[in-house]
């Protein structure tokens, strides 16, 4: 990249972190914990949150990631805001092929935990975030928007649309899949479009969800039941797009009646309690998670099939490695920002989310799948995986970063 923009260590910045969403949140929030001197460079802040209203967007949130959000001060607030309506711990998934039959159970007993995760809706999340923000000393520069990136050896410079520049050690894009900074980095992405939505809603079943999610594979696609505080669930249903679309459109009664049969009646009659939104599928994957001095990581980095429920967990991992990375440096008084320590964060954290990236598109195709060999193969692997106690724990530890 050019060196064309002079930089200047009067006023240089230790992290500018580009993308204000729940990981770029996270992550400048983070290192600002080191003792950092961070900036956060967001278009526009969250709406405030209002606990009358019931995000569409939610989060399986891991425990590894619950604890990292502890240890940023943001967890406990959580909880208390969205308890009763907002947050719901699960104990159980429950996986199941509508096909091959076998059925795959974790318990949070059988892995000696309390829960297994939580289901947090976005918009709390991304409140509280903000809160601590705003509470703990990081720049916010917002509305912000990088329109140009210039590097040297030792900083970066963000140039900003309204004419203003800012100078760091390093800078982090955490803006999406639709990366800005990114681009303007000079990183490709390779994309594969799975032909396929999710459609999203909030339900309403005559039987209860059990502190449960719940999971049915079909030949259309995933379906996932995740439960909330108040009894209900919220349902993200994998299907080709025009099917999705077809779904999408019909009235309530038959909406709830397509999504009873399609759950196999386990959680008895469904009753849509929201609008339905489409989002579209694809898996994208950053050639790389660096270009000099500027890092890439969460959505920006890489957006994978939802049927795990891990794009949030893999980019709130991709935080901690990196806070774990410039706080070991600091503690033996190295340099945190050397060239070869931010190569070794993104050459882990790429191979990490790869693999995952292309585990779930696998798990996808295999499921998603009427071919009578695979059909008859699949459900008695499901079914072997959930009778081996030790095979289950591990693959929920997987899931769990733990």
């Amino acid at each position: 990249m050019p060196d064309g923009i002079a930089l200047s260590r009067r006023g240089l910045l230790d992290v500018a972190v580009v993308g204000g969403g729940v990981v770029g949140a996270a992550c400048a929030l983070a290192l600002s914990r080191l003792d950092l001197h961070v900036a956060l460079v967001e278009r526009a802040p969250p709406p405030a949150w209002t606990p009358a209203r019931h995000d569409l967007r939610v989060y399986a949130f891991a425990p590894d990631n619950a604890a990292l959000l502890a240890t940023l001060g943001v967890w406990q607030p959580v909880l208390e805001a969205g308890g009763g309506r907002h947050v719901q711990a699960y104990r159980r998934m429950r996986v199941w092929d509508a096909g091959g039959g076998g059925e795959l159970v974790f318990d949070a007993d059988a892995v000696g935990a309390r829960e297994l995760g939580w289901i947090v809706e976005h918009a709390l999340l991304a409140d509280r975030l903000w809160q601590a923000l705003q509470a703990g000393g990081v720049d916010l520069r917002t509305p912000g928007e990088v329109v140009a990136v210039a590097q040297t050896a030792e900083a970066v410079e963000l140039r900003l649309a309204d004419g203003g520049r800012m100078q760091a050690r390093i800078a982090v894009a955490a803006d999406g899949a639709a990366s800005g900074l990114r681009r303007l980095a000079g990183l490709d992405v390779s994309r594969h479009d799975y032909h396929q939505a999710g459609v999203v809603a909030y339900v309403e079943t005559t039987s209860p969800h059990q502190d449960t999610a719940w999971q049915r594979f079909l030949p259309s696609g995933p379906l996932a039941f995740l439960p909330c505080a108040d009894g209900g669930s919220s349902i993200v249903w994998t299907l080709p797009d025009d099917e999705a679309r077809a779904v999408a459109a019909l009235d309530d009664a038959a909406f709830g009646a397509a999504l009873t049969r399609a759950s196999d009646g386990r959680l008895g009659t469904c009753t849509p309690s929201s609008p339905r939104v489409l989002f579209p599928l694809q898996r994208q994957l950053a050639s790389g998670y660096r270009a000099g001095r500027v890092l890439v990581l969460g959505d920006a980095a890489h957006v994978v099939h939802p049927l795990a429920g891990q794009g949030v967990n893999l980019g709130l991992r991709d935080v901690a490695a990196l806070h774990a990375t410039v706080a070991a440096a600091r503690q033996r008084g190295v340099p945190w920002d050397a060239p070869d320590r931010l190569a070794r964060w993104a050459r882990t954290r790429r191979s990490e989310n790869a693999l995952a990236a292309h585990a779930f598109e696998a798990i996808n195709r295999v499921f998603s799948n009427e071919g009578l060999a695979t059909t008859l193969l699949r459900g008695p692997l499901l079914g072997l995986a959930g009778r081996l106690s030790p095979l289950a724990a591990g693959l929920w530890r997987r899931a769990a970063g733990i």
